[in-house]
């Protein structure tokens, strides 16, 4: 239940507070005054539809069954959405976002309005048979939930397949391509280092030369090595320093030696060739260990392409197999649809006769597998399709549904908001809505906004929206604004005593 709304400046209010009784809450006035905007207010609050309020907050009780493990939710519930750069919404002070606010309020808040033209579609229809399944029929909910599971699981198979079968056409050209790529780095057949030693060998070949020039110079250095020796004797000084010197510069020019001996040896044209196809991997891939990777990626890629022929084999036993056994799993979800939408069409009858609506029937069609099992479903009236339905008429069978949808639940807790359902009927059809109306109002909160004298009368709150000076204002009315306010509605903005005696009849 909505206990309060509080707003400031929504459009042609400048700030409005109301606090809310149970029950049904009627709000009426003169067209224009903003008795949907109003309204609309409080469904943004509860994610259906755009704010428009510069600050809009509601109190409500926590609803039956509510659950949001997100956010601590005690018995009181306060949402506040705030405009300004845009739009904030807040759980019990807690940030939360529009589609959040919708998941979690969706199956407590049932809106109608006039000026919706659905309510008919297959799978509405089939939403609302399969909830009055769910309460009395837990085989039935094991079955469409198995069901829903494996049809998932089918769903998915059947993606994987239908890219099998694209890749198919392609699938020459990627073997080919990537066992061309694998076998140019297999040729290569490059080895972490390597190309770091290439070039150090490249560097030292350019300076083969030079270095052999050096060498040569170098060695008559040691035709002085026993001169300089007999200096050290005759100075009497320790000469180890100078020949451990002389031996270490001999076993470099040694090793030096060895060296420009192999670099002679080496095939010049190979080093460059090997060093180019190096690079080359290594433009292409970043670095002989990337590329290495890479060719092991794609030997893995290469054996998914081989085996693809036999994964698309089981896929498609699979699918076959599993189509046999949902299409069973929907074969009993129709007889028991069928059965269940005959019950409601026999509850359906007593409302409609008193709405001045002839029976309805459900008609099911057998059309492809999809997660809603094998039925499309249609309602028809004197065998003739809702589509065919005057604006009246149209209301008039969705309150109908409405009532045996909602009667059947166990809880009987929630909000429902009615936008002028009662608009275009006669008389008499005006008098059963408003008895319907409060007939569910017993369970529900509703809160409706109507130009008709008998569901205003029905109130348990009437709630006048007005303007003055172009300024909306709302007011919660007493007895007699009620009956000022009722015979308004039933005699215009002049009503005469014979308005006013019927108001109070009404009321009475």
């Amino acid at each position: 239940m909505i206990r309060r709304l509080y707003l400031k400046e929504l459009l042609g209010f400048p700030s409005v507070e109301l606090d809310f009784d149970g029950g049904l809450v009627v709000l009426s006035g003169p067209s224009g005054t903003g008795k949907s905007v109003l309204m609309n207010s409080v469904l943004s609050s509860l994610g259906i539809g755009s704010a428009e309020a510069r600050l809009c907050e509601i109190e409500l009780d926590k609803p039956y069954g509510f659950s949001a493990e997100s956010y601590e939710i005690d018995d009181d519930v306060t949402i506040r959405s705030i405009k300004k750069d845009r739009i904030r919404y807040y759980l019990n002070d807690q940030n939360i976002s529009k589609k959040s606010l919708n998941r979690l309020f969706a199956s407590h808040i049932n809106y109608l309005s006039v000026r919706d033209t659905g309510g008919f579609e297959s799978d509405t229809l089939l939403e609302l048979i399969d909830n009055s399944l769910y309460i009395k029929n837990k085989a039935f909910e094991n079955l469409s939930k198995v069901y829903r599971d494996r049809y998932q699981i089918y769903s998915d198979k059947k993606v994987e397949l239908d890219k099998i079968k694209q890749s198919e056409k392609k699938l020459s050209e990627l073997i080919e391509f990537t066992t061309f790529e694998i076998d140019k780095i297999k040729a290569i057949d490059p080895k972490n280092g390597e190309d770091e030693e290439l070039i150090v060998v490249k560097k030292q070949l350019s300076k083969i030369d030079k270095i052999n020039e050096a060498l040569s110079k170098a060695e008559d250095i040691f035709g002085y090595e026993s001169s300089v020796g007999d200096v050290y004797t005759l100075l009497e000084k320790d000469s180890s320093y100078f020949s451990d010197a002389m031996n270490q510069l001999r076993s470099d020019i040694e090793e030096t030696t060895l060296l420009t001996e192999e670099l002679s040896d080496t095939d010049v044209e190979a080093l460059l060739d090997r060093l180019e196809k190096i690079s080359e991997l290594n433009n292409r891939y970043g670095s002989i260990p990337e590329a290495l990777e890479y060719k092991v990626k794609k030997e893995q890629e290469l054996e998914g392409y081989l085996s693809i022929e036999e994964d698309k084999s089981e896929l498609q036993s699979f699918l076959e197999q599993e189509y046999k056994e949902l299409s069973n799993l929907a074969k009993d979800m129709t007889k028991a649809r069928v059965a269940q939408s005959q019950e409601i069409a026999a509850n359906l009858e007593e409302y409609l006769t008193k709405l001045k609506l002839p029976i309805v029937s459900f008609v099911f069609e057998s059309v492809e597998l999809s997660s809603n099992g094998s039925d499309r479903v249609d309602l028809h009236m004197q065998n003739s399709k809702t589509a065919t339905l005057s604006g009246g008429e149209h209301n008039r069978l969705r309150l109908a549904l409405m009532v045996v949808s909602l009667s059947s639940h166990k809880s009987g807790s929630g909000v429902i908001i009615l936008d002028e359902i009662d608009a275009n009927v006669s008389g008499d059809e005006s008098i059963a809505i408003a008895d319907m109306i409060a007939k569910l109002s017993t369970s529900y909160q509703i809160f409706a906004i109507s130009h008709q004298p008998h569901l205003a009368a029905k109130a348990n709150q009437h709630i006048l929206i007005d303007k003055e000076d172009g300024i909306s204002f709302a007011d919660i009315l007493d007895s007699n604004g009620r009956i000022q306010e009722i015979s308004r509605i039933i005699g215009g903005e002049s009503s005469n005593k014979e308005a006013i005696a019927f108001a109070k009849k009404l009321l009475a």
